[in-house]
């Protein structure tokens, strides 16, 4: 059982969208004109340029409005897309919940020309502005045992990505 499917029942009404997530979202992305978002969850980040949602729970499928990407229940681990499918491969704050990060990326560079991750330092997770702001307290407890360093993401997203890898950068 994917872990939003337990947790998340109500997350579509009590997780808003930020700009400023969006935006950074936006500035990363670039030009891209085809994006899989994976780990899509409702989709309260998904651009509009998203051709596929990859989201491995049933419930937040559930919770994504009208109009969005079409959504696959499917992991990280194994996009159901082809080779050099997209522009890029989209995972926002969702690697911590990944069973194999090293499978996870390896897929986001095999069907994207460019992979872009929002996630947090867990060094700096408790000071940073996302987890006083937008995440309730025991989520971000929850999330920071969970989540990698930068410093390994960095490694696994490979070269050729930019990496404004920077505590509060969002």
């Amino acid at each position: 059982m994917a872990v939003y499917d337990r947790i998340g029942i109500t997350y579509a009404e009590t997780c808003r969208p930020d700009p400023r997530i969006d935006a950074a979202i936006r500035r990363a992305l670039g030009g891209a004109r085809s994006v899989v978002n994976v780990g899509a969850g409702s989709g309260s980040y998904e651009p509009p340029e998203t051709v596929l949602a990859v989201e491995p729970s049933a419930v937040m499928i559930g919770q994504r409005p009208a109009g969005l990407a079409p959504a696959v229940q499917a992991t990280a681990e194994a996009i159901p897309l082809e080779d050099a499918a997209v522009d890029a491969a989209l995972a926002v704050l969702t690697i911590h919940h990944w069973p194999d990060l090293k499978r996870g990326f390896a897929e986001m560079r095999r069907v994207s020309r460019r992979v872009v991750v929002l996630t947090w330092d867990p060094d700096f997770a408790r000071s940073f502005w996302l987890s006083g702001e937008y995440l309730p307290a025991e989520a971000v407890e929850w999330d920071v045992a969970r989540c990698p360093p930068l410093e390994s993401v960095r490694r696994l997203i490979g070269p050729g990505n930019r990496g404004d890898a920077r505590p509060g950068t969002a």
